[in-house]
């Protein structure tokens, strides 16, 4: 049975430090994003996970990849850990989102939940597939601890789907940070949010959420 699970967000990437919303882009890690990636290879070699699933996404199977040397268990790709789409914003700022589209973005700060950004997805969207694939692994049972590596948006609402009172907008999801859940009798438990002690110093940013969320 799968008691506990530990959520990590991939490393850093240059629209990351711009603030710019990635989505699906092929953004491949920054320098500091691989720094980052190696620093949490040395300590996820001492953790005994199961199995590691993993975003298809670019910046993910990088930072994968940057992991390897510490894994000793199998990696699994799945599209249902992408992070949310978010088609024409892509690439944008906040403030640009606010500026270009701002009767979509009036939208959005009116029904976070069900607005779909256009041509991209809503955060139900991606509350649902997250969640579906979440209920897969645990179906899978392949061991008591098992890695999720995905992005701010789909494990922010994976958790507030799962920890019941958990405002997931007040966390910070920074990059290369690990969050870790562990299943009680009475449901699953936050231990740890946005850890990023493994980075030793190193800058781990969160994304930032329209002004008006925060």
């Amino acid at each position: 049975m799968v008691k506990r699970v530990m959520f990590i967000r991939p490393g850093e990437t240059e629209w990351n430090r711009q603030g710019r919303w990635q989505g699906w882009v092929a953004s491949p890690l920054s320098e500091q994003g691989k720094k980052q990636a190696a620093a949490l290879a040395k300590y996820i070699r001492h953790l005994d996970l199961s199995v590691l699933y993993t975003s298809t996404l670019r910046r993910a199977l990088q930072t994968v990849d940057a992991l390897r040397p510490g894994l000793t268990c199998d990696v699994v790709e799945d599209y249902r850990l992408n992070e949310r789409g978010v088609g024409l914003w892509q690439g944008l700022t906040i403030h640009e989102m606010r500026e270009w589209y701002p009767e979509d973005y009036a939208r959005l700060l009116a029904d976070s939940e069900n607005f779909r950004i256009p041509e991209g997805e809503s955060r139900a969207d991606v509350r649902k597939r997250i969640t579906a694939a979440f209920n897969a692994y645990l179906a899978e049972d392949r061991g008591e601890m098992i890695g999720i590596l995905s992005h701010t948006v789909a494990i922010k609402l994976l958790l507030e789907s799962l920890i019941h009172g958990v405002d997931a907008e007040k966390i910070g999801i920074g990059n290369m940070s690990v969050t870790t859940i562990r299943r009680t009798e009475e449901g699953w438990q936050l231990l740890v949010a946005n850890d990023v002690a493994h980075l030793e110093g190193l800058e781990s940013n969160a994304v930032k959420e329209p002004e008006e969320r925060q």
